[in-house]
């Protein structure tokens, strides 16, 4: 898989991660970011040129792939706000209690290893009043669509970095002791089974 994940995969998630709706989804939302914040996966780093200068002091940004950092590299160095990258785990994030804001997640939870325990990262270093900013992409609300997701994610999180196809993120959040400020969820273009997505706010309970 060395050549798949350094080489091909990195240049695929930048692909899809690059469509104009998805596109116009970050620019609905990464720019309510503010004070410190940190982002969960920046992948190529596609969010940073979102963040406003006027909102924003600092962008801390993680992601467990050094090809990926690699890409952001350069969004980042162009940012209007200052951002710092990191190589690390949303399970296991190397920040203290309390750290950060604002925490955004773009199409992330679907491929990290243990979303709950991510998430639970996620609430130890948001500070009182903080907020998790979220677009994702995971388990539709129409039963036939939601089985055909569960079939196809062993093959396709196989193929495709670790991305499950059914993930129910609303009920993930619930569990890690969140509470949806705003939240929408409807299919956006594309195969259903793909394109079923999450978009809000969320705070802890």
């Amino acid at each position: 898989m060395g050549f798949w994940a350094d080489r091909v995969l990195p240049f695929l998630i930048e692909k899809a991660c690059n469509t104009r709706e998805i596109l116009d989804e970050r620019a609905r939302w990464v720019p309510r970011a503010r004070g410190e914040v940190l982002e969960l996966g920046v992948g190529s780093g596609l969010n940073l040129p979102l963040y406003e200068p006027g909102r924003v002091a600092r962008v801390t940004a993680i992601d467990p792939s050094s090809p990926l950092l690699a890409r952001a590299a350069a969004r980042a160095r162009e940012a209007a706000v200052p951002v710092v990258l990191v190589r690390a785990r949303a399970e296991a994030l190397p920040f203290p209690d309390d750290a950060f804001d604002t925490v955004v997640v773009t199409y992330t939870l679907c491929s990290v290893s243990e979303p709950s325990r991510a998430l639970a990262e996620v609430r130890r270093v948001l500070r009182p009043g903080g907020e998790l900013v979220f677009i994702e992409h995971g388990l539709a609300r129409e039963a036939r669509v939601g089985r055909w997701q569960r079939r196809l994610t062993p093959m396709w999180q196989h193929l495709a970095g670790g991305c499950h196809l059914d993930r129910d993120v609303p009920a993930l959040l619930r569990e890690a002791g969140f509470a949806s400020d705003e939240l929408r969820a409807d299919y956006t273009e594309g195969l259903r089974i793909l394109s079923f997505t999450y978009e809000g706010r969320a705070h802890p309970a």
